[in-house]
């Protein structure tokens, strides 16, 4: 065998050199322990600094100061619990409810461990059609934001540390079954909205992540307490790191959530419990809309009649929103939304406009506020007209949504997914009898829908109710 050249030899030697450089220029992850003092901290990082003169990004909680030189990565202080690397623990489960911050702490912790170390993550969810419906945006924003995207490869496919050969790839569980079975030499699974994992899905997944020391991360906004997931957060599983985090534990608490929380705080405590607090909620006969919607993308297609718009005014704390939906093959699709509480009237057409071509199209409205409908009109809305009111509207209105094969609604639409799943019947409060009167909280959305529907639901009130739908206000 011939012994290299001696352009070989250099070309070898370069390359090696530029490997080390490129090792000196990736940041160093040193997280804080979990009970160290910040002094001692401060010590451990100067005798890093004693060899290292790359950047340094300190994973601390938040507020634990950080010593010049250093990068301060933060954590909430029940994240940063969580997920501490120090506590290896084969399952790390996240619930809580809305504004936690779950999702950014745990996307921010699986950015430092591919910096750290060549792993493979993958990211899953029971239903994925699309990297949209997945945590691909949130891991490349949180890469931007900490100043690290010369490190990593970002593909509409799969997300790679150039520094480390770690990789991050997306599935959806349901329609995978065999291609997930087939995985290998997975070291951290994240499993995103876990409330909607079927058991199929956990017991062909767990398996799968077999690498030695791999761990299954779960975030859920608990739903139904018997949910295959609550394993984790019951305390039934030994194995299990648990930590329930909610509004209050998020020190970046966005203040354009405060105003919707305060809202549902005062309308309904019971939904409220568990959107903002992470409550498991049953399913109960007194919803309207029981198995009636799914939420799924979607683009509005030729030969689809619409957009129809509708909007309802805010009144005092009531939010003020503005929906688009369509109708194809026997299903209505809610395509946008608008959703803002204690929305002054000046400030409403910016709100519309955050409807795409919302001034393009009629807007049927509530006639109660003809005030309102007077400024938008004057005010580039010139195509917002009131919508007529009749005795037994509301009823008429719900049992045309009702009519209906299957409302489809864009993930994008969270408001309206949050009512039509919370819209109830009264129950009576001795007998919990379900009565044929509905409530009337958690219907804004659903109100500007029958708006934006009232010349179909005119026409069909033309006609006798059918028995299928007269028996909904019969009970």
């Amino acid at each position: 065998m011939f012994a290299p050249s001696l352009t070989q030899t250099i070309r070898a030697a370069q390359q090696e050199i530029e490997r080390h450089q490129h090792a000196q220029r990736v940041p160093k992850v040193i997280w804080s322990g979990l009970t160290e003092p910040a002094d001692a901290f401060a010590v451990r990082i100067a005798a890093i600094r004693k060899t290292w003169t790359g950047r340094i990004l300190a994973a601390v909680p938040y507020g634990y100061p950080v010593p010049a030189g250093a990068q301060a990565v933060e954590f909430s202080s029940k994240l940063f619990q969580l997920l501490h690397p120090a506590a290896p623990s084969r399952y790390r489960a996240g619930s809580g409810g809305r504004g936690s911050g779950r999702s950014h702490g745990i996307i921010t912790a699986i950015v430092l461990r591919m910096l750290d170390r060549g792993i493979r993550v993958l990211c899953a969810r029971e239903i994925m059609r699309s990297l949209r419906e997945s945590v691909h945006h949130l891991l490349e924003a949180k890469i931007e934001a900490l100043g690290l995207r010369q490190f990593f490869d970002i593909t509409d496919r799969e997300i790679t540390c150039t520094a480390t050969g770690a990789e991050v790839i997306f599935a959806g569980l349901f329609a995978n079954v065999n291609a997930i079975k087939s995985l290998e030499d997975i070291s951290l699974c994240f499993v995103e909205e876990g409330e909607s994992i079927s058991q199929r899905s956990l017991e062909t997944l767990t398996p799968t992540i077999r690498a030695a020391g791999s761990e299954i991360w779960i975030s859920l906004n608990p739903d139904a307490p018997d949910a295959p997931v609550m394993q984790f957060c019951d305390g039934s599983r030994p194995d299990t790191r648990h930590a329930h985090v909610i509004f209050s534990d998020n020190p970046w608490f966005p203040a354009e959530l405060e105003g919707e929380r305060v809202y549902l705080q005062s309308v309904d405590p019971d939904a409220y419990a568990h959107v903002w607090l992470g409550a498991t909620r049953t399913h109960s006969d007194a919803q309207v809309f029981p198995g009636k919607y799914e939420i799924a993308e979607f683009t509005p297609g030729f030969g689809w009649n619409g957009p129809y718009q509708g909007a309802d005014w805010g009144f005092s704390q009531d939010p003020t929103t503005l929906v688009r939906c369509w109708i194809h093959e026997r299903k209505l699709y809610v395509s946008h939304e608008a959703y803002g509480v204690a929305v002054d009237i000046d400030r409403t057409p910016q709100l519309f406009d955050t409807v795409t071509g919302s001034r393009g199209y009629t807007i049927r409205a509530d006639n109660a506020r003809p005030e309102t409908i007077s400024y938008m009109r004057g005010h580039g809305y010139e195509n917002v007209i009131a919508c007529d009111k009749w005795k037994g509207c509301v009823e008429d209105g719900v049992a045309h949504l009702r009519s209906y094969e299957k409302i489809i609604v864009h993930p994008d639409c969270t408001h309206t997914a949050d009512e039509l799943r919370l819209y109830s019947f009264k129950v009576d409060r001795l007998t919990s009898d379900v009565l044929p009167d509905l409530m009337d909280k958690h219907n804004h959305t659903i109100d500007a829908l029958r708006y934006a529907l009232e010349p179909l639901i005119k026409r069909r009130k033309a006609h006798r109710w059918s028995n299928e739908y007269r028996h909904l206000f019969q009970r």
